[in-house]
């Protein structure tokens, strides 16, 4: 069966959505590949009029400082992200769960974009981004904008992008700060069943003992990566210690509601896993965030 008609490479940001625009049928974005072919070949998906290679397109192959902010290209493969001296400097949270997508060879191909693209409610990329405050930075034939990370989602496999006119650009993370931290931690099925039970990521400002701010996102808790708002509400401007620190996982546990899957596990033991990783994320964000004083 042929997947594609036309396999195309662009050079450009421009070139590859002016091939987006002009094709005929159903077109996609590939950069790494590591889903859209297995979707491909699993017939997740339709056969494409046009697949467009975005890989070798070099604003998409950046990590760098812009303005006070760490600029990650969609296309950079995962493995070089996590080992960019910036992002390890920056984006704690992030290296910690792009070290823990597939395996070495995946993440030689796979890419921060396409993780996020594949928008999947607990998405290890997603969920660290989320903590991170990261922005998408989107291009069509009319602009560049920047928009929430969490915007980019409309539901399980599916993203806001408009189809045919938006392309994923990159992503734009605050600059770690002093008293800043963040940490990510993730429990799996066993014998090598690619789907998280639960992950959950933080990031945390101290003011001296008390959290001056806080993000924490989780997932998966519903059809896309889940930002606990309450629990962040509840944390900001108060002493970090023990009793909070249960009264944080009391109101996570309560604000996610989290479901029993039959592809992941019961209620009871992933709200359990709620208290075991919030304990965990935010102890190693708050440890953190006083090193970098």
């Amino acid at each position: 069966m042929t997947i594609w008609k036309d396999y195309y490479r662009a050079r450009s940001i421009t070139d590859a959505l002016q091939a987006l625009a002009s094709a005929q049928g159903p077109a996609r974005i590939m950069a790494g590949g590591t889903d859209l072919l297995l979707d491909l070949q699993q017939e997740r998906i339709a056969p494409l009029d046009r697949l467009v290679d975005i890989s070798s397109i070099p604003e998409l192959q950046r990590v760098e400082l812009r303005t006070n902010m760490l600029f990650i290209g969609a296309a950079v493969p995962l493995s070089q992200v996590v080992a960019h001296p910036l992002v390890r400097e920056h984006a704690q949270a992030l290296v910690e769960a792009g070290s823990l997508i597939g395996g070495p060879q995946v993440r030689n191909q796979a890419t921060l974009g396409g993780n996020v693209a594949h928008a999947l409610p607990a998405a290890d990329g997603s969920i660290a981004l989320l903590a991170h405050g990261a922005q998408a930075e989107i291009a069509s034939l009319d602009g560049t904008r920047l928009v929430p990370i969490q915007a980019v989602y409309a539901g399980p496999g599916r993203t806001a992008l408009r189809g045919g006119l938006d392309l994923l650009v990159g992503f734009v993370l605050p600059l770690l700060g002093r008293w800043e931290g963040a940490a990510f931690r993730r429990v799996m099925r066993p014998q090598g069943v690619a789907l998280p039970v639960l992950n959950l990521a933080a990031w945390v400002c101290r003011d001296g003992e008390q959290v001056k701010d806080v993000r924490i996102a989780m997932g998966p808790a519903g059809p896309v990566p889940f930002r606990a708002l309450e629990t962040e509400s509840l944390l900001r401007g108060k002493s970090f210690d023990p009793p909070l620190l249960n009264q944080a996982i009391d109101c996570l546990q309560s604000e996610a509601g989290l479901r029993t899957s039959r592809h992941r596990a019961t209620r009871d033991y992933r709200t359990h896993l709620v208290a075991v990783l919030l304990s965990d994320v935010l102890t190693t964000a708050w440890e953190r965030a006083a090193q970098s004083r």
